[in-house]
């Protein structure tokens, strides 16, 4: 009988797509160990198995304690690993990419790099989260300054839909419990939200640093892509949360925006958005895309050549391994 470390590892097209998983799977008070291509979560009431290659994002809540070999296998599965705290509030996450194609992260890196395209996606971007009106020709600060109206509009609408008083955005880092219940609710939604992101954005290959609208940040680029879905998504269901009671804010509005999320089908449409984004001409997710493991070499006049071959010399057959 084979040990897990002594499993092959496991190719692209073993993998379920980041579409098909599960958006997040939260645990706590448990231990996370490794049998075969799944985890396991144990407990006082007996071990439960995770096939591990059906998760986007495992929250690991607390009193968890997390094995070696787990996290091998979720490293090998590209989910996104997230630490969280007794509110929800993330600490690290991790993960790798499910493909092994650097298209969409190279396309990330030139649209990022030059000012002007990189202004051009930033208004693509509200132009994906508030499909009435017109970014075109609007700054950065024009665009900052519509976002926060924008926000605060929602806000209010809200507020009058479920009839939960509004009396701001209050969140102090490091203490949950300082705002009111649609407040703690908010903040859970959002960390809920970032971690998906986090899963989405790693397991296309593309970077979490770089980002369009947010910078300066590790996380830069998962925030961009959270913040599209906040006032459609995020900010309704923390008001309808709070509507409900304020006893257990923080579990209800994780369990109410994993259901949100498989309804809506949101991780098919975040890899869209991201490749609409990103490379326009990528294929959706209807597309198996490009799974092969295929390394090349730069060469001049941006001229892709094949990897582990001797170019010195003119007959370039010697193999350099």
């Amino acid at each position: 009988m084979s040990t897990p470390s002594q499993r092959p590892a496991l190719t692209p097209r073993q993998l379920t797509r980041t579409d098909e998983r599960l958006s997040y799977v939260y645990l706590e008070r448990c231990t996370v160990h490794r049998d075969a291509n799944a985890i396991t979560a144990q407990d006082a009431e007996g071990t439960t198995h995770i096939p591990s290659a059906t998760i986007g994002t495992l929250l690991l809540g607390p009193g968890t304690r997390v094995t070696h070999q787990a996290m091998s296998v979720l490293g090998e599965t590209g989910a996104a690993v997230c630490w969280v705290g007794e509110h929800g509030v993330r600490y690290y996450a991790s993960g790798r990419a499910l493909s092994r194609s650097s298209a969409l992260v190279e396309a990330q890196a030139r649209q990022w790099a030059n000012p002007r395209s990189r202004l051009a996606v930033a208004r693509e971007m509200y132009r994906l989260r508030f499909p009435d009106e017109d970014p075109a020709g609007l700054t950065r600060h024009e665009l900052l300054g519509r976002e926060g109206r924008r926000l605060k509009d929602c806000y209010r609408a809200q507020a009058a839909r479920t009839g939960v008083p509004w009396r701001g955005r209050r969140y102090t880092p490091g203490d949950f419990t300082s705002g009111d219940a649609v407040n703690q609710a908010i903040t859970a939604a959002a960390q809920c939200m970032y971690g998906i992101a986090h899963a989405v954005v790693t397991s296309l290959g593309c970077s979490p640093a770089l980002g369009f609208i947010h910078s300066g940040h590790e996380l830069s680029f998962v925030l961009d892509i959270a913040d599209l879905y906040k006032t459609e998504i995020g900010i309704p269901l923390a008001f309808d949360v709070a509507a409900q009671g304020e006893e257990d804010v923080s579990s209800r509005t994780r369990r109410a925006l994993r259901d949100r999320i498989n309804e809506t089908s949101l991780l098919t449409r975040c890899v869209d958005d991201i490749k609409r984004l990103l490379l326009p001409e990528a294929p959706t997710t209807s597309d198996p895309g490009d799974d092969r493991d295929i390394v090349t070499l730069q060469s001049d006049h941006n001229h892709q050549v094949a990897s582990g071959v001797n170019y010195d010399g003119p007959d370039y057959g010697d193999e350099l391994w």
